[in-house]
């Protein structure tokens, strides 16, 4: 197969979707009203957000100790400091729902990651970024693997066995809500065997009983050598300091790759983007939520306030008709929620503005999938 959609097929999906001009009553236009007083202060500016939250580093349930001997300005050890710096890329994966972007914020105390019930939220990898005196750690939270049915979905697989290739250690989450999966075995299996640094997170322990982690934990043992077995609740906090005591542990001596107070580098288009998403997987259910793309097309930033310009991508007409809903109450909604969220983050006015478009089974068309940013895995 072809590593990608030739230039010619590219052009023309470009030009097909940036055609039609969405002026049949699909379009919500909101002016949010300035943010409240005593409201989080922006974000530093530039191209890339350093976090999706404005309220600054991890929670105290989550920070371990600092260690003595404080980091520079650049990460790296203070002079004299007692404990080397480490640092190093960290794969979070796992099959749909098991929790792993609720992990990856939870580790970050900071939002970087959208959240829903919904399988196949996360569709890129989405990195957070870690900073204490003691080193830097770089999470890659990864799409759930699944057997895909969808061209989309298979890109979102190979994402995540992609980062593998990449990374210096690796966090499998399981739900202990669920059991060990079929789907659970199958990961398991195509990981080296020789790998180090592997470690498995049972999460969501605070809905079961102590009782039931026991078999749960000697089953896994007999999937894989794992480094570390450790039981964990994203939600309550629980054992996500012995997670990041064992990874400071473990991973190699050298510099921070990013500064202390970036926790994301992806750029402020891909953060709209994925918040917009967020509220459809929300609002909407069945098929819905899966079949939409979100592309920014516009973000102009202007004195007091920033002008987004967006298109909600969809498969069908009838899908359309359901976001825009009733004298465009849903999409009206949407942007609404999504506008409120930026605001929150950037700590700014927005100015929102979705747009729904008809693309036939984007998901199965490599070029459309190429324009809306889901490319092919090298």
């Amino acid at each position: 197969m072809a590593d990608g959609p030739n230039e010619r097929e590219l052009k023309r999906e470009a030009a097909s979707f940036a055609a039609e001009s969405g002026s049949d009553g699909s379009v919500a236009r909101e002016e949010g009203a300035p943010p409240k007083i005593g409201a989080e202060p922006p974000l530093s500016g530039g191209a890339a957000a350093p976090g999706w939250d404005a309220r600054g580093t991890a929670t105290e349930a989550v920070r371990p100790d600092a260690a003595s001997g404080g980091p520079s300005e650049t990460g790296a050890p203070a002079e004299g400091g007692t404990r080397a710096f480490r640092s190093g890329f960290v794969a979070i994966i796992g099959r749909p729902n098991v929790g792993k972007s609720t992990l990856l914020n939870a580790f970050l105390g900071a939002k970087v990651a959208i959240v829903s019930p919904k399988p196949q939220t996360t569709r890129n990898r989405i990195r957070g970024v870690l900073t204490e005196d003691r080193g830097q750690i770089i999470f890659i939270d990864t799409p759930g693997i699944h057997r895909p049915r969808t061209e989309l979905g298979r890109r979102m697989v190979d994402y995540a066995y992609g980062t593998l290739r990449e990374v210096d250690a690796v966090l499998v989450v399981m739900d202990a809500s669920a059991g060990i999966r079929p789907e659970d075995r199958e990961i398991v299996a195509r990981l080296p065997r020789e790998r180090e640094r592997v470690y498995l997170l049972i999460n969501k322990v605070d809905l079961v009983r102590k009782a039931t982690l026991l078999p749960l934990l000697e089953e896994a043992r007999t999937l894989y050598p794992f480094r570390e077995f450790i039981p964990v609740s994203a939600v309550t906090g629980e054992n996500l300091r012995s997670v990041l005591d064992v990874l400071f542990r473990d991973l190699p001596e050298g510099p921070a790759f990013y500064p202390p107070d970036v926790r994301s580098d992806h750029p402020e288009t891909f953060v709209a983007q994925e918040i917009i998403r967020e509220k459809i997987l929300h609002l909407t259910e069945e098929e819905v939520p899966h079949s939409v793309a979100i592309v920014v097309e516009g973000w102009e930033e202007k004195p007091a306030i920033i002008v987004v310009r967006a298109t909600i991508v969809v498969e069908r007409a009838s899908q359309k008709g359901i976001l825009i809903g009733k004298g465009g109450r849903m999409l009206k909604e949407i942007g609404r929620l999504a506008r409120e969220e930026l605001e929150a983050i950037f700590g700014t006015r927005f100015y929102l503005e979705l747009w729904v478009k008809v693309r036939e089974d984007w998901r199965n068309r490599p070029g459309l999938l190429h324009h809306l940013g889901y490319r092919r895995e090298p």
